[in-house]
């Protein structure tokens, strides 16, 4: 989905509304951001190689052994590329207008008939078509003709993984006779199904790749990101408001409570969402505190976005960051499967709800600190 925001400074260079000057420290802060992007987008990117080599296991060798590992290594692919979601939103290299490549990694929802067969649609899609599967092709294909014409991405791979989720107590079950070509393997054009999950891996890794390249340390776009930190300072904001409100208490959590279907949840496949839903907020909260703690256990940490808004209101961060911290609290409180959450009168509503609350809550607190620093922004409705 395409987001059309209008960030604006207010006053002259140097002026932060009520605060009068910008914190001393608030290049640091900026700096600390763009290490912890870079770290972040370095995990994704090594974890979707992890990806990528157990497709690839997968397609060679069919197994339930196999289909087991790279169902594994999707999930944990999604772990730290969902903490990734908070430096979306503002024009940067993840959804630059031009050549962004979001929509290409995390798009959704998906119709699962635009790639391969359903029960209801046995020859369905791409997989069973005549279109060449190769990286052109699906990029080309992606998105064309509506916007749940998904080809490419995380979404896609999980769906080649798990399939269709049939089951109300768990995630599909396609099996990993799907993509056995020896005449013994279930379903049609196991070769094309496994040629286009490999694809999807590699588009997966090579995205991801561009966007990390942008990050670092030299890379022109870091170099001006944090050349400006008054600019930055607002960017970073805005993704941290927009991916509060809109995104995960909007178009994710409402949405789906709203519909009570689990065609409406984000990783509706592999019943992965609430995990979807933890990571997002621990996202926001990296950015907050300015510490990311990596796949391997070290910690990315310097001066915190929280810091320089205490410096300017104590009492305005003090609130942001208790809220910040009952958001994540409440993520974590959200039980999988998620479908069983949002079903219509389920007990699980009632968590689903208050999560969407304490994220409305953070995104009116992050407005106010928008106000504080003379900035505005102009979010969906």
């Amino acid at each position: 989905m395409t987001l059309l925001l209008l960030l604006t400074a207010c006053g002259d260079k140097g002026d932060s509304g009520a605060a009068g000057l910008w914190p001393s420290e608030t290049a640091d802060a900026v700096a600390t951001y763009a290490e912890i992007v870079e770290a972040s987008y370095a995990d994704s990117l090594a974890a979707a190689q992890a990806l990528g080599a157990a497709l690839d296991g997968l397609v060679a060798a069919p197994s339930t052994a196999t289909l087991d590992a790279a169902r594994q290594a999707w999930l944990d692919s999604r772990e730290p590329y969902l903490q990734t979601e908070v430096y979306r939103f503002y024009d940067g290299p993840i959804d630059d207008p031009e050549d962004g490549p979001e929509g290409l990694l995390n798009a959704w929802p998906l119709d699962e008939n635009y790639i391969d067969y359903t029960v209801d649609a046995p020859d369905a899609g791409i997989i069973n078509g005549t279109d060449a599967i190769d990286t052109a092709t699906l990029e080309g294909l992606n998105e064309a003709g509506g916007e749940s014409n998904i080809a490419t991405g995380y979404h896609a791979i999980e769906f080649l993984l798990w399939g269709q989720d049939l089951s109300e107590t768990g995630p599909g079950e396609r099996p990993h006779t799907d993509y056995i070509s020896d005449g013994s393997g279930t379903a049609a054009n196991q070769d094309r199904r496994g040629q286009y999950l490999t694809v999807a891996g590699e588009l997966l890794v090579s995205h991801l790749d561009a966007v990390h390249a942008q990050w670092t340390p030299s890379a022109s776009y870091r170099t001006d990101f944090v050349a400006d930190e008054e600019s930055a300072f607002g960017s970073i904001l805005t993704g941290m408001i927009v991916l509060s409100g809109f995104e995960t208490g909007g178009e994710r959590l409402q949405a789906s409570l709203d519909s009570g279907d689990q065609e409406d949840e984000h990783s509706c496949f592999s019943d992965n969402t609430h995990r979807d839903m933890v990571q997002d907020v621990q996202g926001i909260s990296n950015v907050w505190t300015g510490q990311y703690v990596r796949t391997d256990g070290s910690t990315v940490s310097g001066v915190s976005i929280k810091s320089i808004v205490a410096s300017v209101d104590a009492d305005l961060a003090a609130q942001l960051d208790a809220q910040i911290a009952e958001s994540l609290s409440l993520a974590n409180a959200i039980q999988a499967p998620y479908d069983q959450e949002i079903a219509p009168g389920a007990a699980g509503n009632a968590r689903v709800e208050a999560l969407i609350i304490s994220l409305r809550a953070q995104e009116d607190l992050l407005f106010q600190v928008f106000d504080a620093f003379g900035l505005s922004v102009a979010i969906p409705e």
